[in-house]
């Protein structure tokens, strides 16, 4: 007969793992998407482990500014990691449009009804306000800790950890993976799909002689797609380059990357006057066959990494936390295989969809030819100008399939 552990949650016949630390889960990765699935959980009653590589006060220098759709933002407010003084731009219209050529579609905030269709966050202010709600609501961090293997076995996970703790192995009825993807290459059944873009993102901001006004621009030029989002006053530029024009743009004098932005942007918002320094990052496609294997799943970038085009990574990413806290709600045991299978089967859609549609610009708009170039300005004219179409494909945006 099974007995249960109140404290614990394990079943008697479950006994017998390594010893050390247990929890009902252990969330591996501190970024927005492991740490709205560890707020989940702790509301929901559940003894959470998050485990984090960074030191607690390490500095945060990364240079990403994030646009997070309004669902997003939502979600990471009723979780409690939204204050209402973080500072961050709202997007109410997305304008898109392609260089040289006819066609452009436009999503308002009104489409939906919607306040706002996202904003725009710098990554060290959010990850302040989440590691503030993370200690606020208790939950268990153990930081400047980095997880070296994970095993699944038929009652629990178990994971190896070094750093500031030590050399410990970590048991719980069920280890989530939100980081980089790494640690899942070695678990039974897991493929991972990779294709190498060979490009590169630039970001830096940019000073426009009109500010944002709450309009964010996605543009296909014909050196790459580009991205202008509302950033305070100025705008934040994430430039889809080659390699080489990468490092072009990097060591270039600000002046020569300022009229090819012009050039390739046109006059929208007046002058370009001011650009600040370049930072870059290579850019590839990653997702796996599937996101569970026995009791590890997977969420977040250990899922799918994508191209920044329409900027949907982060915001699938916290669709996949707010899934899987959906999904588990009510289940005694976290790491039941079928309740794992309801949470993979929910989130099949809106991933691929997501996976499969930035992908597909990326090639649609790869081509330069007058044909393509008119098909995708039809495309985007047929958009714009029916309403329902275009309420939906918003709609899909800001909240998923």
């Amino acid at each position: 007969m099974k007995t249960t552990d109140k404290q614990t949650g394990r079943t008697g016949n479950c006994a017998g793992h390594d010893g050390g630390e247990h929890a009902d889960i252990i969330i591996v990765g501190g970024g927005p998407v492991g740490a709205l699935a560890a707020l989940r959980f702790a509301a929901a009653g559940r003894r959470v482990l998050l485990v984090e590589a960074r030191a607690k006060d390490a500095p945060l220098t990364d240079a990403r500014a994030l646009a997070l759709s309004w669902h997003s933002r939502t979600a990471l407010a009723a979780a409690g990691a939204w204050p209402d003084d973080l500072p961050a731009s709202v997007i109410d219209t997305v304008h898109v449009s392609q260089q040289g050529a006819f066609g452009r579609t436009r999503l308002d905030c009104a489409d939906l009804k919607l306040p706002h269709l996202g904003v725009v966050v710098d990554y060290p202010a959010l990850t302040l306000a989440i590691n503030a709600q993370l200690e606020q609501a208790g939950v268990q961090v153990w930081w400047q800790t980095r997880v070296e293997a994970v095993n699944s076995l038929g009652c629990y996970a178990s994971v190896k950890t070094s750093g500031a703790h030590g050399d410990i192995s970590l048991t719980a009825r069920l280890v989530v993976l939100a980081e980089g993807g790494a640690l899942a290459d070695s678990l039974p059944g897991i493929k991972r799909l990779v294709h190498d873009y060979q490009q590169c993102a630039v970001l830096a901001e940019v000073t426009t002689e009109q500010p944002p006004a709450g309009i964010a621009y996605e543009r296909f030029s014909k050196q790459g797609p580009f991205a202008l989002l509302p950033h305070g006053d100025h705008y934040m530029l994430v430039w889809t380059r080659t390699p080489a024009d990468a490092k072009a743009l990097q060591e270039a004098a600000d002046e020569q990357v300022m009229a090819e932005l012009q050039q390739a942007f046109g006059e929208r918002q007046g002058k370009v006057l001011a650009i600040g320094p370049r930072a870059s990052f290579p850019l590839a496609l990653r997702q796996v066959n599937r996101v569970s294997s026995g009791r590890v799943v997977l969420i977040g970038n250990a899922a799918q990494t994508m191209h920044p085009v329409a900027a949907q990574g982060l915001n699938l990413g916290l669709r996949d936390a707010l899934g899987l806290a959906d999904a588990l709600d009510g289940i005694s045991d976290p790491g039941d295989a079928a309740a794992l299978a309801v949470y993979a089967a929910s989130r099949k859609l809106d991933s691929h969809a997501v996976v499969g549609f930035t992908h597909g610009l990326i090639k649609l708009f790869d081509g330069d030819s007058t044909l393509v170039s008119a098909l995708r300005g039809a495309g985007m004219s047929a958009l714009d100008s029916v309403p329902p179409l275009r309420r939906a494909f918003a709609r899909h945006l800001v909240f998923g399939l």
